[in-house]
């Protein structure tokens, strides 16, 4: 199947947000999916892994969710990201992250899936969402702040989804009517044991039809071609239950 991909702007609560569309190049209209981006923002990686998703069928929309610094790439990143080389490339992303609150994120959804509602590539009914890293975090609190618009969430290396904080966003898990999944990354500081542990706990006592994988040596980031924690065999497995989970929920 041939794919379209183009800059797209979307207005906001805050202004205008850049984005990256894929879809098929068929003159139909195809389900839509909001691909979450990982801490390091939009970039060529992102955009071919919305390629992919757009080759099986689907509307796929990757926001720079830091389009208040700038537009994407709001960071400068090397062809190979290596956070062991140089450790300064999180210390500019550190700030940028912080910028997303859960106020933020409700608010620049809200704007997504009012694009999406509108735009003639895509089918009317709800979406899908996916997110990598930090993205699985926005993917969460998506589903939960708009349960009537989305089918389906996926997050894969995920860190922070069930902290004891007071606005943790596993708390959202009651207003969740999507079907979830999660492949979380084996040994991961940033989503520990207890915390998949809390995250599934939320989840289950919500009534939440869900899965909870964790990928055993896959490394925080696995699905990131451009990083040195890329890991093809966990990246493999993430394509198949992300596309497993869309053709079941979704109607491409």
């Amino acid at each position: 199947m041939t794919v379209r991909g183009t800059t797209v702007d979307i207005p906001t609560a805050d202004g205008t947000a850049d984005a990256y569309l894929a879809h098929p190049d068929d003159g139909r209209a195809h389900p839509g999916v909001i691909l979450y981006m990982d801490a390091f923002g939009l970039r060529p990686q992102l955009k071919d892994m919305a390629d992919r998703l757009a080759q099986a069928g689907y509307a796929v929309l990757v926001p720079n969710a830091y389009y208040r610094k700038g537009r994407a790439p709001v960071v400068e990143l090397p062809p190979l990201i290596d956070l062991e080389k140089d450790p300064t490339i999180f210390e500019r992303i550190g700030p940028l992250l912080a910028t997303l609150t859960p106020e933020v994120i409700v608010r620049d959804a809200d704007a997504y899936l009012r694009w999406l509602a509108e735009s003639p590539l895509v089918e009317d009914g709800p979406v899908g969402l996916t997110g990598y890293c930090r993205g699985a975090m926005l993917a969460l609190r998506t589903a939960a702040s708009h349960p009537d618009r989305i089918a389906a969430m996926a997050g894969f290396h995920g860190g922070g989804l069930a902290t004891e904080a007071p606005d943790s966003p596993h708390l959202g898990a009651p207003r969740i009517t999507a079907e979830v999944y999660f492949g979380h990354a084996d040994d991961d500081p940033s989503m520990p044991a207890e915390q998949i542990e809390r995250l599934a706990g939320a989840l289950t006592a919500a009534g939440v039809r869900h899965r909870e994988e964790v990928y055993q040596g896959a490394p925080h980031g696995y699905t990131q071609a451009d990083t040195t924690r890329y890991d093809a065999d966990a990246d493999a497995r993430h394509w198949e239950a992300v596309l497993d989970l869309f053709k079941r929920t979704l109607s491409a």
